[in-house]
């Protein structure tokens, strides 16, 4: 007995396990603010609330940049606050893990008549459950780790799609006040081609030409405005703003083109060493093989009992001694949980080099498109946009010398605004690339299931707790 005790008490003192004071959060903070120069922030009490709304007030007192409508996403988002509980929910199952079995106390007392015929007593504890704490403390310290890159590799997607949107809704914005002018020069030439047709010197068919062209614009037009508010709408949602919030305000245009555009030639090797779900997945491996050692030690004896009794019969003394509770292997060899679990591991390697093969395919695909935008935007930028102002210029300077008529002049006018749209078009296309390429890096949030495998449970599981 005296042994026993003080295997329990090793136990406990070696697996001793209590929580931290961030929650495992200040790990996620660390990486989140390398990948996204922003700061997270886990809303946990009244004060964070009341300095979160703080510096929300802060920023929107200025046009937003995209910096700042990520910082507003890391601290507002509501579904990122919820993903945050994760941490707390795994670090609960470690801090448990650490924690012995409670003691468990048997008594049984049984009468003839007014007198007593048998008294029993015993109390124990779970005597494998004990000896198997400190791989199981070792198991679910594995997987709090993996469930911090889960939930870090959740807030660099959500940080990626905010500034997606924000260049969107800038984009969009910019593209509706070039509409305008395309609208309001078709509306010239419809309602100059309605006079000089009223008046017998214009075609009727030149006329409803550019009635058509002013209803096209006036339905594009339309489309721009909605697209404008529909893009707004989904960067406050990932914001988390309502209300007055609201009425932020945005610079009216995206930032100019780059110099010159990224290498690509050590990309790959970046994302397998930053990628966060392949992180994950090499966690997850390597706890899937945590669990089956502990599967194959345990398939036999599944719970062991040890613990101190006495008895009593009438009127006699009690007798003291112990009692041991051991399961016995007659119809369940463990066979079963061993083959589960060496099924469950060899998923869990071939997800390992799963995530390795997409990696590397996904960096390559988001460079391509990368540098295919990029080229576009340049050529539009140097090529189409200063042909189109040249050749703006020319038609002006034949109109001025009566050599060309309004209708020309107003023509070229809506396809050097076109010209300009479509540059606006490719630039948005390339910042979006931009974005996509630094996620491909960091990898795609995986989901957030931070349920033990199947096959832990019954390895660790033993009888009464």
């Amino acid at each position: 007995m005296r042994t026993a005790t003080v295997i329990f008490a090793a136990a406990l003192l070696a697996g001793c396990a209590t929580f931290s004071e961030d929650g495992g959060f200040g790990t996620v903070q660390r990486t989140v603010r390398e990948r996204t120069g922003q700061d997270a922030r886990w809303v946990r009490s009244e004060d964070d609330a009341n300095s979160v709304r703080a510096r929300t007030r802060e920023l929107l007192a200025r046009p937003l940049s995209a910096d700042d409508a990520v910082q507003l996403a890391l601290l507002n988002n509501p579904g990122l606050q919820a993903t945050y509980a994760e941490l707390g929910i795994s670090e609960a199952d470690l801090v448990q893990a650490g924690r012995g079995p409670n003691l468990r106390l048997h008594w049984l007392r049984t009468k003839i008549g007014n007198h007593v015929a048998k008294v029993e007593e015993s109390f124990g504890f779970d005597l494998l459950g004990v000896l198997l704490m400190p791989m199981r403390q070792k198991m679910e310290a594995r997987r709090f780790e993996r469930v911090q890159a889960e939930v870090t590799a959740e807030v660099i997607r959500v940080a990626a799609e905010t500034r997606k949107a924000w260049i969107q809704a800038v984009a969009a914005a910019e593209t509706a006040r070039y509409m305008v002018q395309v609208k309001e020069a078709a509306e010239a030439g419809s309602e100059l081609a309605r006079r000089m047709a009223a008046v017998g010197n214009w075609p009727k068919l030149n006329q409803m030409r550019e009635q058509a062209l002013y209803a096209d614009a006036a339905v594009q037009l339309a489309r721009a405005k909605h697209a404008v508010q529909a893009e707004r709408d989904r960067l406050a949602r990932l914001m988390g703003l309502w209300g007055e919030d609201l009425a932020f305000r945005l610079p009216e245009r995206l930032p100019d083109l780059p110099s010159a555009p990224r290498e690509g030639s050590e990309l790959e090797a970046r994302a397998m060493g930053q990628r966060l779900d392949v992180r994950a997945a090499k966690r997850e491996a390597e706890w899937v093989a945590e669990s089956l050692g502990l599967t194959k030690a345990t398939r036999f004896v599944n719970a062991l009992e040890l613990g101190r009794a006495r008895t009593k019969e009438g009127q006699d003394s009690f007798a003291y001694g112990y009692v041991i509770g051991i399961e016995i292997p007659i119809f369940d060899w463990g066979t079963a949980r061993v083959a589960r679990a060496e099924a469950t591991y060899m998923q869990a390697a071939q997800r390992v080099a799963e995530a390795a093969i997409n990696a590397r395919s996904e960096v390559r695909e988001a460079y391509g498109a990368y540098r295919t935008n990029f080229d576009l935007a340049r050529h539009y930028r140097d090529e189409i946009v200063p042909l189109r102002k040249r050749i703006s210029e020319e038609v002006l300077l034949r109109y001025n010398g009566m050599l060309t008529g309004v209708f020309e002049l107003l023509a070229d006018s809506r396809e050097q605004v076109a010209a300009v749209n479509a540059y606006l078009g490719a630039l948005r296309d390339f910042w979006i690339a931009d974005v996509e390429l630094q996620a491909s890096l960091s990898g795609r949030a995986g989901g957030m299931a931070a349920k033990a495998p199947a096959t832990v449970a019954p390895a660790l599981g033993g009888r009464g707790h």
